[in-house]
């Protein structure tokens, strides 16, 4: 994933008057908020009055954003200004074209990045510069697609339109900032307004403590330009949405909202959802529960809801260390991601010894960090660990967002236990009317391969959230949310 931050104001200092935040403060703490959605790169870019371009990108993978970048603050000049948080690409990337000169920062999935670059080639004036891992930068062959354009408005819409997967983006101009949602709107936009200022985030926890009111929504393909002066819409917003579902499961800050739900909230019915799942067995005695816990951080929300659905006491028999931790999936490095996982949990072994424990977790992925966690737990005296994801098993890859970049689904939980169970190696594609039968609920087949995934990760019960729950409790029709990764769902494209 990444986050984008993008601001447009009258005033051109740097700090503003004593107590108040100026454009570029609110550029550097809108960006720092966006935090939660990558660990590997953060950029910002400025225009000054004179038209010159100010940018600095710096390797975040082992420092916070604001300490890598509070000495740039103090350099950067103007008025228009965008950040990014990134999952591994360099970006802002400033661009020089027929348009004009130009910053562009995206949150991205291209499928069909390969197919572009050959068909860029084709007419033998494209290049592009690898990164330091030797792949394409998605942003660079963004600004490509949008370059072939008469104008920033007719580029943009080219690159909607020619992007398998998606691609939602900021650009900085000497014009103001266009605002591009993802065609389908997987990942979200946000306007924000104050006096003599306008700001344009991912995520909408970004802009209260600077002063911000939520303005608006961008729509699915709706494209605005952002000045100091007001919002001016350059292309209407479609009507079909499939916003991604994650967002509410672990994606989002639980400060912010998406299509007007709050994360948190969204959270806390998924994790009721769960405990009425429980109840019959709650209440017969056949399971007994002595703490209700979420694994760190996302699982807590959904771990609360369980709690006061259920009555049973909500407890911390892990703590997380977060000062210096960070989201344990955003590595690209597996052994790395372990890592984190292990070292940012901290098990209190006093509230642990003799329990039966319930964990409410946002998802399971691959399952080897939860396994490791499971084990921690039977090690510090647990004597039962229940486990109760807020979302159905992942049977599918995702092919809209960079869920994680070295994720692909044959590593996943759901598939692990499919290949295990019908015998079908681990090269070998597994035949979409499988992945069916096993993403069905209602099959025995399901239950068999839930079952092994109880058993590979010791857990004395595991049962996954109903996908008609998670979109109830999401609270939007289903064909507004993206499903694809629990049951294959295709979208409006």
């Amino acid at each position: 994933m990444a986050g984008l931050f993008g601001v447009a104001s009258k005033s051109y200092d740097l700090a503003g008057e004593k107590g108040k935040l100026g454009s570029i403060d609110c550029l550097f703490y809108g960006t720092d908020y966006h935090s939660h959605l990558g660990t590997a790169r953060g950029g910002m870019a400025t225009i000054d009055a004179g038209g010159k371009f100010h940018r600095y990108i710096h390797n975040i993978s082992n420092a916070q954003f604001r300490y890598k970048f509070e000495d740039d603050v103090k350099k950067l000049r103007g008025n228009l200004g965008i950040g990014v948080i990134s999952d591994y690409e360099d970006q802002p990337l400033v661009i020089s074209s027929h348009l004009g000169k130009y910053a562009i920062v995206s949150v991205n999935r291209i499928t069909n990045l390969d197919e572009i670059v050959e068909e860029a080639f084709k007419r033998k004036t494209a290049h592009f510069a690898e990164t330091g891992t030797g792949e394409l930068n998605p942003s660079e062959v963004i600004a490509t697609l949008i370059n072939q354009g008469a104008s920033y408005v007719e580029g943009i819409v080219n690159s909607q339109e020619a992007i398998k997967g998606s691609s939602s983006l900021l650009l900085l101009t000497k014009e103001g900032i266009y605002a591009a949602r993802d065609a389908l709107g997987r990942t979200p936009l946000i306007l924000g307004k104050k006096e003599g200022t306008y700001a344009i985030a991912s995520e909408s926890c970004a802009l209260p403590n600077l002063g911000f009111e939520v303005e608006k929504e961008l729509g699915p393909g709706e494209i605005v330009l952002v000045t100091p002066g007001g919002v001016e819409r350059k292309k209407k917003q479609k009507e079909e949405i499939q916003i991604c579902s994650f967002m509410w499961v672990y994606f989002g800050y639980p400060a912010s909202g998406y299509e007007g739900v709050n994360v948190e909230d969204a959270r806390y019915r998924c994790g009721k959802a769960l405990a009425r799942q429980d109840a019959e067995d709650l209440k017969s005695g056949k399971l007994k529960i002595d703490m209700v816990a979420g694994i760190h951080d996302s699982g807590t929300g959904h771990a609360i809801g369980y709690a006061n659905e259920s009555g049973i006491n909500f407890g911390r028999p892990f703590v997380k260390y977060t000062p210096t931790w960070p989201r344990s999936f955003m590595p690209p490095d597996q052994e790395m991601r372990d890592l984190i996982a292990r070292m940012k949990l901290i098990p209190l072994k006093e509230l642990v010894k003799g329990k039966r424990l319930l964990f409410c977790e946002d998802s399971i992925v691959r399952g080897t960090q939860l396994k490791d966690t499971v084990q921690r737990l039977y090690d510090a005296g647990a004597i039962e660990v229940h486990m109760r994801p807020a979302c159905p098993p992942l049977i599918y890859g995702c092919d809209f967002l960079n869920f994680s970049r070295a994720r692909s689904a044959n590593e996943l939980a759901g598939q692990k236990a499919i290949r295990a169970l019908r015998g079908i190696s681990k090269d070998t594609p597994i035949p979409t009317e499988l992945l069916k039968l096993y993403g069905n609920s209602n099959t025995q087949e399901y239950s068999e391969m839930v079952d092994w995934i109880r058993r590979d990760l010791k857990l004395t019960t595991l049962k996954y959230q109903k996908l008609g729950d998670l979109v109830k409790a999401i609270g939007l029709p289903k064909e507004k949310l993206c499903t694809h990764c629990w049951d294959g769902s295709s979208c409006f494209a």
